[in-house]
Formats: structure tokens, C-alpha cells, sequence
């Protein structure tokens, strides 16, 4: 397999691997807008010279969206291949090529969000640790911080203090998240507007910069649902499984 990078050149032609839209698809317009400002801070989207998810993406950890203390790392967003694509070694050949690149910048190693057992949208910690990645940190209610070092100098990667905080949040429902998986700009209006229409109390914070998402209370900026401040989940919801959640909320 030939791997391909996206560039400010390409991404109108290039597919990105999750969303297989075409380039007037809400969700296809709101990742690739949202990757063009990436990729001059530094971000890498590497992609199988497929039609499918075959694909990783990182960036430097001082640009990364999300709360974390890693100076000099790069921070992987998500290692994503499945489907007809699995179990032919593409995972490795797009780490290993991650990390190649990552050692010929500089960079003092590799950070991801993964979680005590495999979840989706979080780096699957089995693979992750058979690759050498360890816990530099966790954070509740299951999500730890990986890394693999290059070195051993220097602080291990950390979360910052505001994730285990949530003094302040209003009630009812708050949902954190980005543009940087394409699924948030179709499912978060829908449950929006069921909220709405139920008369629950719902608060969408739309985080917009690398900055907000740095200083967010939740380990996942991409999508993360709360509940009088309790955390609910990390998984991007249907208006079905929103529903479940309603329920068992008695609203």
C-alpha cells in the first residue's frame, strides 16, 4: 500500500478516510476546514491510498487539542484502520512511519488518549502497549495518557489540572467539542435539538481553538457529554442511543 499525505495541494481531491463524502457533505466540510488551519502548526494526516479508514494523524503536543503537558512530543489524534483493511499489517506500517518522521523532527517521543480498555474513538491500549507505549497519566472516569518515549529525559507527559476539575459546569447536559472528527457537525445538532424539544436543560460548547481545548475539563475534546457534572461519555451519540441516555436520566 502507497501512502499519501494530505497537503494544503490535495485535500480538495483527497478523501479522509472517515468521511467518504463528497466535498459539500457538512461533515467532509467541517474536517477539512478544520485540518487546513492544522497543517501549518504542524500536523501530519497520513492516509492508505484507499477508500476507507486507513489513516493517523498527529501533531505537535504544544498545538494539540487537547489539555495535555508535552512539551516535545507529538501527539497522535487517532490511529484508525478497520474494515477490509484490518489484519494486514497497515496499522504498523502507518506507526512506524509516525514515528520515523517523529524522530527525524526531533521530537522526544509519542503521547495518545486511550482508556483502560478498548473504546472507541480512543487508541486501542492493547496495540498501543504492544508497541512500547506505557501510562504516563490517567484521568476518570478510565481515560490514561500513553507515551513512548525516545529518551528517558526530561518530565513524563501529564494531563492539566483542569481535567480533574468541574467546579462551575451549569446543569443539565454539556456537551464539549470540535470540528476534529467529522461525525460532531451532523450528530451534534440532532441531539441538540431533541434536548430541546424534551425541554431538557443542554448546554453545546463549541471549543473552536487549540487554546480552549488545552484549558478544557475533559481529557476528549473532540466530544464529551456531561451531566450536572458528572462526566456521561466520550462517544459521539445518535439520536438512539441520546435516547437511551434520557431515559435513564428519568427525562
Amino acid at each position: 500500500m502507497e501512502l499519501v499525505k494530505i497537503t494544503h495541494e490535495n485535500i480538495e481531491q483527497e478523501h479522509i478516510c472517515c468521511a467518504i463524502a463528497n466535498n459539500k457533505d457538512i461533515q467532509v466540510m467541517s474536517k477539512k476546514n478544520w485540518l487546513r488551519e492544522r497543517l501549518d502548526e504542524g500536523l501530519v494526516f497520513l492516509k492508505g491510498d484507499v477508500r476507507g479508514k486507513c489513516f493517523i494523524e498527529y501533531i505537535p503536543a504544544e498545538c494539540a487539542w487537547a489539555p495535555v503537558e508535552a512539551e516535545g512530543y507529538m501527539y497522535i489524534d487517532c490511529l484508525w484502520v478497520s474494515g477490509q483493511f484490518k489484519g494486514h499489517g497497515y496499522s504498523n506500517l502507518l506507526l512506524n512511519q509516525c514515528m520515523e518522521d517523529c524522530r527525524a523532527k526531533g521530537k522526544r517521543g509519542l503521547v495518545t488518549l486511550s482508556s483502560k480498555k478498548k473504546k472507541g474513538f480512543l487508541s486501542d491500549p492493547e496495540y498501543m502497549k504492544y508497541k512500547g507505549f506505557t501510562t504516563a497519566d490517567t484521568a476518570e472516569p478510565y481515560f490514561e495518557l500513553l507515551y513512548l518515549p525516545f529518551d528517558e529525559s526530561g518530565d513524563k507527559p501529564a494531563f492539566k489540572s483542569a481535567v480533574h476539575s468541574h467546579e462551575g459546569m451549569p446543569g443539565g447536559f454539556v456537551l464539549y467539542y470540535t470540528n476534529q472528527c467529522p461525525f460532531t457537525a451532523k450528530y451534534v445538532p440532532l441531539i441538540e435539538e431533541m434536548a430541546g424539544a424534551r425541554g431538557v436543560e443542554f448546554h453545546a460548547v463549541h471549543i473552536q481553538s487549540g487554546e480552549e481545548a488545552r484549558n478544557a475539563p475533559t481529557p476528549f475534546t473532540t466530544y464529551s457529554l456531561f451531566y450536572n457534572g458528572e462526566f456521561v461519555t466520550h462517544e459521539i451519540l445518535s439520536e438512539k442511543k441520546f435516547e437511551k441516555i434520557l431515559v435513564s436520566k428519568g427525562l
